[in-house]
Parts: C-alpha cells; structure tokens; sequence
C-alpha cells in the first residue's frame, strides 16, 4: 500500500493494518521528513486517544493530516506505532 499526497508518495508498505476501512502504516515506513507533529488530539472511545501529523510537501501544508495512538488501548493494540490517513491523502496498492 502507498499513501500519497501532493503528489508524493509519503509511506509505504506491504504490512498496513485495516481498522474501520482505514489502513494503519507501520511507523517505519513513513517518510518523516514529510511529517511534524501537532498539538491535535482526539478520543476513541475504544482506541484511545489519537495523536496527528501534518504534512509537508513541496510547500504545502496538510494540517492534522495523519494520526496514530501512541498509547492504544487494549483493543486496539494492533495498530500500535502505526499511522493513517484523511484529509486529501489517497491510499492505493
């Protein structure tokens, strides 16, 4: 699977994880140097509490574009150290 924004593909891996049709990109197959963390949160009443990214690509800025929960609760341990996607960024295989 690729994500891809702005033209740019900014993570990529055979080894996403599907939660509510969203797939979840290990941590290690972002491109980081597209990302920055923000002061955004929000809560799952089953997942957690999310953390997001905005992008950063060629100039343009995607805010709170990608999150993960750096702390899942139990239910949703799979998707630990990953990130995903909304906002205008396509996922495709």
């Amino acid at each position: 699977m690729k994500a891809i924004w702005n033209d740019k593909v900014i993570a990529e891996s055979d080894d996403t994880k599907v939660v509510e049709n969203n797939h979840y990109f290990p941590q290690d197959s972002i491109k980081k140097e597209f990302f920055s963390k923000t002061d955004h949160h929000t809560n799952c009443p089953w997942k957690g509490v999310a953390s997001y990214y905005t992008l950063e690509v060629d100039g343009d800025k995607n805010e709170n574009a990608a999150w993960y929960y750096p702390e899942p609760k139990d239910a949703a341990k799979e998707i630990e150290d990953h990130v995903a996607f909304w906002k205008g960024v396509q996922v495709v295989d």
